[in-house]
């Protein structure tokens, strides 16, 4: 395949996988002192792990920005944000920069870095030879070719896309935007439709039909895995959310924490693989001090252990829905990565 034709790009495939295979879990390594930190700063590195259900397997990839792909203040966080897994390429997103790496050896094939990419949280190759790009820093959806040519964008708002920030700027170099109006987390397709799921707004809205819209007003969400005519959710606070694209409507919450047993918090939960049979892989990522306290309000309300909520490490889970039972989980800490952003059943080789 030739990277730089866009035409060739694999379009992201819907989840599966089997319980005792292989997952890829992305996300990023803490600085030691993070908690001193801003939060554009607390990570140090992009990392990839391969885990089983009997443990980590290894370190696969780990990743620094290059200086001019990033703020010149000191020490900007690295780390990646959601990938989508289409064949056996790895498409994973750091706050700046798409990255396209080839499995099993996560050779870089493509790059792509552009003055309008702020906090990317998720990247997706379509069925037509495109990406789609979450930049969460200006509550911006673009669809592009590998070559950067801008096709579509939308602001996650139903406003002009450029209309609350400025066209000529180099967000690249912008530290941060926050507090953000929409703060869009990661981008799916289906019958043809692009959507996006809107952490403030909770829900999921449709870029492309506007008028269609899925509340999911429990929590915060996360994700958007498409698996025939239903979409899965996480939302922050560890449910599992799962919604019919026929009536865009909410069929099925379940709530991990219930499964799980665990009187504390279970973490940021954001990150998740629906395999076969009922069964799902999700992130939780370690709580910790936010400056934006606003996000973490549930941690209080609901269990009213703010003060413990820290104590579970950063880790994957993985849940029968249909028995209501956890199967495994494995700690990430131990090798180095404290936030957990996407996980991908392994490829057969």
């Amino acid at each position: 395949m030739n990277p730089k034709n866009p035409a060739e790009i694999p379009a992201a495939p819907r989840s599966g996988g089997s319980l005792e295979g292989r997952f890829l879990v992305v996300g990023g390594r803490q600085r030691p002192d993070a908690l001193a930190r801003p939060e554009w700063q607390r990570h140090e590195r992009g990392l990839i792990l391969e885990v089983s259900p009997a443990g980590v397997v290894g370190q696969r990839f780990e990743y620094l920005s290059p200086p001019e792909a990033i703020p010149e203040s000191p020490d900007f966080a690295v780390l990646f944000k959601a990938a989508t897994l289409a064949g056996d390429a790895l498409w994973v997103p750091t706050a700046t920069e798409v990255l396209g790496l080839r499995l099993p050896t996560f050779e870089r094939f493509a790059y792509l870095s552009l003055p309008s990419f702020n906090d990317l949280h998720h990247v997706r190759p379509t069925a037509r030879g495109t990406l789609l790009v979450v930049s969460t820093g200006l509550d911006l959806v673009q669809e592009l070719e590998l070559s950067g040519r801008v096709l579509r964008e939308w602001s996650t708002l139903a406003e002009a896309p450029w209309a609350r920030f400025d066209h000529a700027t180099d967000y690249r170099k912008v530290a941060t935007t926050k507090p953000h109006s929409c703060h869009p987390n990661y981008a799916f397709e289906a019958d043809g439709e692009i959507w996006v799921t809107r952490f403030e707004q909770r829900d999921a809205w449709c870029l492309t039909a506007p008028e269609r819209r899925i509340a999911l007003d429990v929590e915060r969400p996360h994700d958007g895995i498409v698996v025939g005519r239903r979409v899965y959710f996480t939302t922050v606070d560890g449910r599992v959310v799962v919604a019919s694209l026929d009536s865009d409507r909410v069929e099925r919450v379940v709530d991990l924490n219930r499964l799980s047993g665990s009187e504390l918090a279970l973490g940021w939960c954001r990150g998740l693989a629906v395999l076969a049979s009922g069964r799902v892989v999700v992130g939780f990522s370690r709580l910790r001090p936010t400056r934006f306290r606003e996000n973490v309000r549930w941690v209080k309300h609901r269990l009213g252990l703010a003060a413990k909520a820290g104590n579970l490490p950063s880790r994957i889970a993985c849940f029968d829905l249909e028995a209501e039972q956890l199967l495994w989980e494995q700690d990430l800490e131990s090798e180095g990565l404290s936030a957990v952003f996407s996980i991908h059943p392994q490829p057969e080789p």
